[in-house]
Order: structure tokens, then C-alpha cells, then sequence
């Protein structure tokens, strides 16, 4: 619901007149008060006035605007039928909205880490030294695990992990004994050496993406999974009254409009059940940009008063951002967790069905040993070409992957840290996450805090499952390569923090295992750029010193040096095969009726094409990307942690010349060196160093959005979701798409409405002591303007319902301030 606004009456010279002109009254309620304050000739008599008017009562002689809050938010959001009580007053009389429900308090306290491997030894020898041991609260102790009444699918998972362990050896160790033979020297040198040892380690991680993909497929193939998480609950079960379940949207200055879009075709999926009543929804904000912050507000009174969800969607603003995302949660969870038995938390660009809601309820209902259940979101809503060629990867070969991944973890899974539901006891007993110690780059706050949780969760006792095959679960991809890498600069230090947990005691070998799979996804960037390095360095020396026949000391006979074009191109084959079967073996998989999603089945197959070259373009680009993170991270250079935007942007060619300039240039230098050096060498080494030199046009064509929409209309890269959109995807695009104009800091100050809005969310006024600083403050606002303010000074006044009803009153009536003031904003 939009303010009310109405035409602007005859022009009156008089700041009250212009007021008045504001307010949304009928022309004769305005002709009214026009004349009841037309004879005050002090301005700042006028408008305590026109305050005591709307009040219908007498007003504070120093602040008259905080009287009329009440009599100003009813004229800019009338009530209605079934839309409840939203505005109070609390005990200190002040008028509030009623953003939250009640604070029910409960502990979540951080234990001590579990000690690391090295941390247990020193332990055992302090104690064959007769020292006793150190008594602290430690994870380790007062475990009350789940309750597991069966536990055969642990028998079974230790059984496919074992089984995959072997594939990935014995593949690796086929494809290692190939590269001796490939090599010229057979391993015979140190480089050599250093190439096949680099080159092992980067096959066995292909490797266990291969066999991942290899046993999803069959999977899905065989469409009988005795384990599937999502078939352990009837689809019609009742969900039990005291089954409450909180659905959290953790934000923070993200894209006001397209959140609560989202978030509104959530709820208005979830109202087409039978079950709203089960569930509450909480908007926690931990944004510290003062338009923001009055944005979401106006934002969520505006959904609240359409769908009259008072008292269903609240909105909490956090003042002291403490550890970011999973310090929001547990805020959550220290306020309003005992509330609700479990809570769903969902990304700012998450939308989920309200059918996959209810059935995430009912699955935990029906495992009472299991902690979390995570979805496999389908990415979904972009329209740039980069985000669409990504929406159709993770569309096409996801399916696979996420069945091969449930195949080998089974309980002890991920957790991606939304689209995800969660028991709320355990969760708040055994995952709030304290800081590493120490004072190494890998020291301090947990950043990637959704592994951890779900190692933490599986290390008392409670299952962690995937339910790969549960529909109605979506969300966003960055819209362009830049804002990809910027998301991944701070995952990489994530995950090698976690790392330092990869040996703490009591963890369970699965979740080691997600610890290590973390590392490697961004560590064998610099293995990669390392091989290649090592591989030029060695095709240099042939090249520049000539072979070399006598390597060892006092060797008696010449090594001759063994060049198999053949073996090397059988090797380069058989490499390319376990990279790109999974791709294959997924579309075979979609061939046939379910092909006509993706624009058929030809279509299909010419899209995987083009995407498997485009993928292969970025591999180098990402490889260069992600060892210059790997190596911030680990030389503690700091990383600014800002949300990824929520709309398709696109990437400008200054832009693409700052991030990518200097990679193009090694690009064309290291192909002209190889070029000059060995040109047989070069046409190898060519995909590699043609992307990086093409890194800018690449980055900057594949961000338009022209491209994308043409791509889609030619039904290239085409998805389900966009071939036959589901109503909550259409509900979110008609609600972006609608032209939205969300108030400001400026308008919370000078705005009627707007003003009464931004006072009664504003948290209790402080104590009178704070009365000199609020003065200064209001004095500063006024001679200095909304441009002379900091963003610590907005949201100061944001916070004080006292200061803000003084500005808005001082900004009308102050000569000085009126022009500073009211000249930011446009004519109501």
C-alpha cells in the first residue's frame, strides 16, 4: 500500500500551508486547519497547531510532531478489516508500530572449539607428566545426542564413502601411471616430478566430481532411492498445532524492492494452503544505510497492510552487527526461538513454494533424529547472459550432482545456509559459533558459518540431509562474472578458515571431508596455475638449454628423452572424459519428453554446447581470480563483506578493464613467450591463455541484459522455470516489475508520513541523560542539511523517536533549514 497522497491545494507562501498540502485529508478537512492556524503569524506556533489538531489533543510545547504520530500513521494507512492492531504504545508512552512479537529469551552461548589433534597430544603428555588438566566448557562434554531408532543408513553411507574412495584411487593411479608414460623423461626429474604429483591431485578432485555425477545419474535413472529423505512423510499429513515454524529472511542493504517481492509471493504461496497458521515470518535487517533501513520499513508496512499479515510478517532491525549473517541468526534465536520448534532461513533472493514449506514440516515431523534438511534450489530469474547460462548449468547438470552428493553423504550432508529448514533446540544448543583463536589470517570470526553449523549439528548426534528431489525451492545467481568473483573472494576465506577445523576432535569424517571440499574448490585454482606454470617452465628449458641426457649423478648411460603424441593425446582425451560425462550423462537424462523445457531436445543439446565452451572460456579467467583470493586470504589482506545485488547489472568497460586488464596482458604475454619458445606447445596451451587474454569483452558482452532476453527468445539456454514459470516465480517478476518508490532518510525527516512511520519503528528513546547529545545532534542536522550528515549520525536519529519528531517540526519551521531540508525532495 502506497502513502495517500493528494493534489496540492492553492500555493501559500507559508511552510504550514505547504505542510498541510502534505497531509492526506479531504480538501475541506484542509481548508479547516488552514484557518485554524492562519492567524498564527510564529511558524513554529503554526505547526504546533496544526500537531495539536491532529492529535485532538494538547501536544508537548518543545516536540508538538510526537503527539500526532498515531493521528498521522492511521491518515497514511487506514485500518482495515482483518489487518489488526499495528500500532501500540509502550510503556514509556511512546506510540510504536508493532514490528516484533514479544521477547521470549533463551541462552545461546558459544562453547570452547573442540581441540585439534595437535591441542589432544600436548593434553595426553601435560598428563603422563602428572599436570592436571585444565577445567573449561568445552563441546565435548554434556552431549545430549538424538534419538535414533535406526541407524542402518550410517552402515550404508561408510560403505559408499569406502567404495568411492577406491574409484577415486584406482582412476587416479590409472590416469597417473599414463602421465609417467606421457612424461619425457618418465618422472626422471625434479620438474617432472612436480608436474605429476600437481597433476595427481587435480585428478583425483576431478575425479570424485565425476563419480559423483556418474552415480546421480543412475540414480535418477533407476528413480528408486531407498534413503531419499523427501519419501519418509505422507505428502497429505496434518502438521501438528505446537509444529510452529519460523520463516527468517536474514538482509542486509540489499535490493528492498525485489526482497520483499519474493517474500510476498512466499507468503501468498503458503496462504493458498492450509497451513499459514503454522508459520511466522521475520525480516531481520542488519542494514546500516539509513535509506535502507527506512526503505524496508515502508517496504514491510506496505506488505503487512496488503496481505494483513500483522501479526504473521514482522521486521527486526539489528543496531550492532555482530558476526553478520550467522549473528542475526542467532539473535533470532536468542529472542524468538523457543517460540517455534523449527525456522526456515532463506537468502534475500529466495523464494520458496508453499508446498515445499509444508513439506520440509512434515519431513522433520517424520524424522525426529534429523537437525536439518536442506533443498536443492533451482536457480531461477535472471536475464542477463551470463546469469541465464549459469540458471541453465545449475538446471541441467544440478539434478545430478545433488542425487550423486545425497548418494555418498546421506545424513551427514550439506548445508548451504538457506532454502533449508532447521530444529530449532539443537541448533541453539550445539551451533552458536564462538571465534577461533589465535592471531593468524585464519584466526577469529567464522565466515563461512553454514559447513560449520552442519558439521556441529552432525557432531551431537542429529542427521543432516539433502532432499535433492523436493520442488519448489529457488533462488537467484549473480548476474555477471565480476559480482560472481566478488562473492567468491569471500567464500574462499570462509572456507580456509574452516579448515582449521578439518582435525577438531569429535567431528564426523563425513563433514571433514565438506571441510577439505571447501579448500580444494578454491586451493586448486593456484595447483592449476601452478601445473601450468611448471609445465611452460619445462617446455622453456627443452626449448632454451636443449634435453638432457645425464640427470643423475655418476649415471653411466644417456636417458633419452620419449615424446608419445599419441599417449598424450589418449591421456588428454580420457581427462576430458571424466571432466565433461557428468554434463553428458545429465542431458541424456533430460532427451525425450522433458526436453521440451529447454526449448527441445536439439535446442538442448546445442545450449550444453555453447555452455560447455563458455565454461571452459571462464576456467582460466576463475583460476586466475581465485589464486589471487587464496593468497589474500592467507596473507590476511582484508575483504569488504557487502551483499551481491539483487538485480541484473551489468558490467561497464571501465569496470572490466580494472578487474581483468592486468590478466589480459599475462594472457598475451605468456602466448607470444610459449609462441616464441615452442609453437607446438602454444596450440595446447591456447585455451587457456586466449581466455585470459579475451577476459574483458568476455566479462563485459556476457553481463548485457539485451543478449540474455534475445538468447531467450531464440529459446537458447531455456529452463523450466522460465518455458513454464511457476506461479511464485510470476509473482515475484510482476511485483519487481511494478514501478516502486520507497521513501529515503530525507523523507523520514521531512515527510509527514513518512516521518510518522520512521518515529514509531524507531527503538525506545534513550534516557535523559542523552538529552545534550540529541541537541547537538538536531543543531547539527539543521545547520549542516541532510548532505553535511554521516551515515552513524542518520541512523542516530533514526533510533530516537524524540530527535526525529523535533527535526521533522525544526525542518519546517526554521528559516534556515527549510531550503537545506525541503528542496531535497519533490513536491508531494
Amino acid at each position: 500500500m502506497e502513502l495517500h497522497r493528494t493534489p496540492r491545494l492553492d500555493p501559500d507562501p507559508t511552510p504550514c500551508a505547504a505542510y498541510i498540502d502534505r497531509l492526506p485529508l479531504s480538501p475541506e478537512e484542509k481548508h479547516a486547519l488552514l484557518k485554524h492556524v492562519r492567524s498564527e503569524t510564529d511558524p513554529s506556533h503554526a505547526m504546533a497547531a496544526v500537531h495539536q489538531r491532529l492529535a485532538g489533543g494538547p501536544t508537548a510545547q518543545d516536540n508538538p510532531a510526537l503527539a500526532s504520530i498515531r493521528r498521522r500513521l492511521a491518515l497514511a494507512y487506514r485500518p482495515t478489516e482483518g489487518n489488526g492492531t499495528y500500532i501500540t504504545t509502550d510503556r514509556h508512552g511512546q506510540v510504536r508500530l508493532t514490528t516484533t512479537p514479544p521477547i521470549h529469551r533463551t541462552s545461546m552461548a558459544p562453547f570452547a572449539w573442540p581441540a585439534t589433534f595437535l591441542i589432544r597430544a600436548a593434553r595426553a603428555f601435560n598428563r603422563l607428566l602428572g599436570h592436571p588438566a585444565t577445567p573449561g566448557r568445552d563441546r565435548d562434554r554434556d552431549f545430549p545426542a538424538a534419538t535414533h531408532p535406526s541407524r542402518r543408513w550410517e552402515v550404508a553411507g561408510a560403505v559408499r564413502r569406502a567404495v568411492l574412495m577406491l574409484l577415486v584411487l584406482g582412476q587416479t593411479a590409472a590416469a597417473g601411471y599414463f602421465m609417467v608414460a606421457v612424461l619425457p623423461y618418465h618422472g626422471g626429474q625434479p620438474i617432472e616430478i612436480a608436474i605429476l604429483v600437481l597433476f595427481i591431485i587435480l585428478f583425483s578432485w576431478v575425479s570424485i566430481g565425476f563419480w559423483t555425477g556418474v552415480i546421480g545419474f543412475l540414480v535418477l535413472v533407476g528413480q528408486r532411492d531407498r534413503w531419499a529423505i523427501s519419501r519418509s512423510a505422507a505428502p497429505d499429513a496434518p502438521l501438528a498445532p505446537d509444529a510452529r515454524t519460523a520463516i527468517i529472511m536474514p538482509i542486509c542493504n540489499e535490493h528492498v524492492g525485489r526482497v520483499f517481492s519474493g517474500l510476498r509471493a512466499t507468503y501468498e504461496s503458503l496462504a493458498r494452503t492450509q497451513w499459514l497458521e503454522r508459520f511466522d515470518f521475520f525480516v531481520l535487517s542488519d542494514s546500516n544505510e539509513a535509506d535502507v533501513r527506512v526503505a524496508e520499513t515502508k517496504a514491510w508496512l506496505d506488505l503487512c497492510c496488503d496481505l494483513h499479515a500483522f501479526g504473521r510478517i514482522f521486521y527486526r532491525w539489528r543496531r550492532h552487527r555482530i558476526k553478520r549473517k550467522s549473528g542475526n541468526v542467532a539473535d533470532f534465536c536468542r529472542r524468538w526461538g523457543r517460540d517455534y520448534r523449527y525456522m526456515v532461513v532463506l537468502d534475500a533472493d529466495s523464494v520458496m513454494s508453499g508446498e515445499c514449506l509444508t513439506a520440509l514440516v512434515r519431513l522433520m515431523e517424520a524424522n525426529p533424529n534429523t537437525g536439518i534438511i536442506q533443498t536443492a534450489p533451482r536457480a531461477a530469474g535472471r536475464d542477463t547472459l551470463y546469469a541465464r547460462i549459469q540458471q541453465f548449468a545449475t538446471r541441467v547438470y544440478g539434478p545430478v550432482f545433488t542425487a550423486g552428493l545425497h548418494f555418498w553423504q546421506l545424513g551427514e550432508a550439506y548445508y548451504w545456509g538457506h532454502n533449508a529448514i532447521i530444529r530449532i533446540a539443537p541448533f541453539i544448543r550445539h551451533c552458536a559459533l564462538g571465534i577461533l583463536p589465535g592471531r593468524g589470517t585464519l584466526s577469529g570470526e567464522i565466515l563461512s558459518h553454514d559447513f560449520v553449523e552442519a558439521a556441529l549439528m552432525r557432531r551431537a548426534g542429529w542427521a543432516v540431509w539433502i532432499a535433492y528431489d523436493l520442488p519448489g525451492s529457488y533462488e537467484e545467481m549473480p548476474p555477471n562474472l565480476i559480482d560472481e568473483l566478488k562473492r567468491d573472494r569471500r567464500w574462499c576465506r570462509g572456507n580456509l578458515i574452516n579448515s582449521r577445523l578439518f582435525l577438531a576432535e569429535g567431528f564426523h569424517p563425513a563433514h571433514r571431508a565438506v571441510f577439505m571440499t571447501g579448500v580444494m574448490a578454491y586451493v586448486s585454482a593456484p595447483l592449476w596455475l601452478l601445473s601450468l606454470g611448471l609445465s611452460t617452465a619445462f617446455i622453456a628449458i627443452q626449448s632454451l638449454v636443449g634435453p638432457q641426457y645425464f640427470v643423475q649423478p655418476r649415471q653411466l648411460f644417456p636417458l633419452w628423452p620419449e615424446w608419445h603424441l599419441d599417449w598424450a593425446l589418449g591421456l588428454a582425451t580420457a581427462t576430458g572424459t571424466v571432466l565433461f560425462m557428468p554434463k553428458i550423462l545429465s542431458v541424456l537424462l533430460l532427451l525425450g519428453r522433458r526436453a521440451r523445457h529447454y526449448g527441445g531436445s536439439v535446442w538442448l543439446v546445442l545450449s550444453t554446447a555453447v555452455e560447455i565452451i563458455f565454461s571452459a572460456l571462464l576456467a582460466p579467467i576463475r583460476m586466475v581470480f581465485h589464486s589471487e583470493f587464496v593468497f589474500a586470504a592467507l596473507s590476511g589482506l582484508p575483504i569488504v563483506w557487502k551483499s551481491p545485488p539483487r538485480e541484473d547489472a551489468e558490467t561497464t568497460w571501465d569496470e572490466a578493464l580494472r578487474r581483468h586488464g592486468t590478466h589480459s596482458l599475462l594472457g598475451v604475454a605468456w602466448a607470444a613467450a610459449v609462441y616464441w619458445m615452442n609453437a607446438d606447445f602454444f596450440w595446447w596451451l591456447l585455451p587457456v591463455v586466449g581466455a585470459l587474454a579475451l577476459s574483458i569483452p568476455i566479462s563485459v558482452y556476457s553481463s548485457r541484459v539485451t543478449l540474455g532476453r534475445r538468447s531467450r527468445k531464440a529459446r537458447w539456454f531455456l529452463i523450466p522455470e522460465e518455458s513454464r514459470p511457476p506461479l511464485e516465480l510470476r509473482t515475484v517478476r510482476r511485483n519487481a516489475n511494478r514501478p516502486a518508490s520507497l521513501p529515503g532518510f530525507i523523507e523520514a525527516v521531512v515527510d509527514p508520513l513518512v516521518n510518522a512511520m520512521a518515529c514509531a519503528a524507531a527503538p525506545p528513546a534513550g534516557s535523559p541523560a542523552r538529552e545534550t547529545a540529541r541537541a547537538r545532534l538536531i543543531a547539527s542536522a539543521l545547520q549542516d542539511g541532510p548532505a553535511g550528515l554521516t551515515t552513524p549520525q542518520q541512523l542516530a536519529l533514526l533510533s530516537d523517536q524524540v530527535a526525529l519528531s523535533r527535526l521533522h517540526v525544526a525542518v519546517w519551521t526554521s528559516p534556515t533549514a527549510y531550503s537545506a531540508w525541503r528542496l531535497e525532495i519533490p513536491a508531494a
